[in-house]
């Protein structure tokens, strides 16, 4: 099996519903973000955690591994006060397993095979438990964007199918119920699906499809499932469909009409998205050297002057005669209101050695502009952050 699963679990809504996004993204370098990354290290915890509880875990072990994810940067101290709580639902639905059977299984990490529907198809499995005549699949996600519905969720029947033909031929398996437990949105969301019924919607609707998936075939369907698309800002199909919704009127009148503006407003999230990941793609093409645009260049951004020693600023207008009224309650006052109090070019005179200008970040603007084009670009793109919440 490959690292990284082309047709992987994560992945699969997307490539599911548009059949030739897997081998378009496949042109594209792989990428993180500090969200996936983030993610990552709080199933090691997880993992730790319930290792630690349900098997033989040596002490000394168990704390040199803690102290080794305490000291990651992405680690806070709210996260294992989370995965506790994901560890707690976890022991709960282990306990009910007990009442039904004297002997129930449990496994962490379980690497998860469906090649046999999806080509180089492989996943793997947070938590299983197998009880008589029932297993649970149970998937923590650590991010905080949005509620994720285990219902019809093709992410967590692929983990549930690859478990089913890992353990069928060992357990009596009738039902399936896979679970996403998401502990800092409070939310647990399940599925069932009888053992029929899972292996019915993977012959039926994932083989076909993951057969066009794999050779790049089928047609491309842009929606919601692009978000995480690699090829989501170049993609012809998306950008069609974000340019589409601009031509929004019903009637050639000179004015909007009550019923543009509803069209307008139905259709505005759909075309904010698509622009806010085109100029970040673009942006971050053009910093890379991966990318030139005719007509365009890299310049620097508008920024705000700050106050950079707010307490040397205090003291050189605290000991300039007839300045006063510099406060608002318990903080120094802007720039632009101590400016009307002192006079601009008083001001100017006093702060200079307690105020800065911040570099504006990187955009892009037609050569015709005015400003110098930024020289520095790799630095500018150490500055340049573009993470959104991880797919997985």
């Amino acid at each position: 099996m490959s690292a990284h699963a082309i047709l992987g679990p994560s992945s699969a809504k997307r490539w599911l519903t548009c059949t030739p996004s897997a081998a378009l993204e496949a042109t594209f370098p792989p990428t993180t973000s500090k969200f996936a990354d983030e993610g990552t290290l709080a199933h090691r915890l997880a993992e730790m955690l319930l290792r630690k509880y349900y098997t033989t875990y040596p002490r000394k072990k168990y704390l040199e591994a803690f102290a080794e994810i305490e000291a990651d940067p992405l680690y806070s101290p709210e996260m294992p006060i989370f995965i506790n709580q994901y560890v707690d639902y976890i022991k709960t639905a282990f306990t009910e397993a007990r009442n039904l059977c004297y002997d129930p299984k449990i496994f962490f990490e379980k690497k998860l095979d469906f090649s046999e529907y999806v080509p180089d198809g492989w996943g793997t499995g947070d938590v299983i438990i197998i009880t008589d005549g029932q297993m649970q699949v149970i998937d923590l996600k650590y991010g905080k964007g949005v509620p994720v519905d285990a219902v019809d969720n093709p992410q967590c029947r692929l983990y549930g199918l690859g478990a089913l033909l890992e353990f069928l031929p060992l357990y009596d398996i009738q039902t399936i119920k896979t679970t996403i437990c998401q502990p800092r949105l409070d939310s647990i969301s399940s599925e069932e699906l009888t053992a029929d019924e899972l292996l019915d919607w993977a012959e039926t609707f994932v083989k076909p499809r993951a057969k066009l998936a794999a050779a790049g075939e089928g047609v491309f369907v842009p929606g919601d499932h692009c978000r995480f698309c690699r090829a989501n800002a170049t993609c012809t199909a998306r950008s069609s469909v974000g340019l589409a919704v601009m031509d929004f009127t019903t009637t050639p009148l000179p004015l909007l009409m009550p019923e543009d503006f509803a069209s307008v407003l139905d259709k505005l999230p759909v075309l904010e998205k698509w622009v806010k990941d085109f100029k970040d793609y673009t942006l971050k093409a053009v910093l890379q050297d991966e990318l030139k645009i005719p007509g365009y260049k890299v310049v620097e951004g508008r920024s705000n002057r700050k106050i950079a020693d707010p307490a040397g600023l205090e003291k050189a207008l605290l000991a300039t005669p007839g300045v006063t009224d510099i406060y608002i309650p318990a903080k120094l006052k802007g720039i632009t209101d101590l400016e009307k109090i002192v006079g601009k070019k008083r001001f100017t005179e006093l702060a200079e050695p307690f105020i800065i200008k911040p570099a504006g970040e990187p955009t892009l603007a037609p050569e015709s502009d005015k400003r110098p084009e930024m020289q520095n670009l790799q630095a500018a793109l150490k500055d340049f952050d573009s993470d959104i919440e991880s797919e997985d």
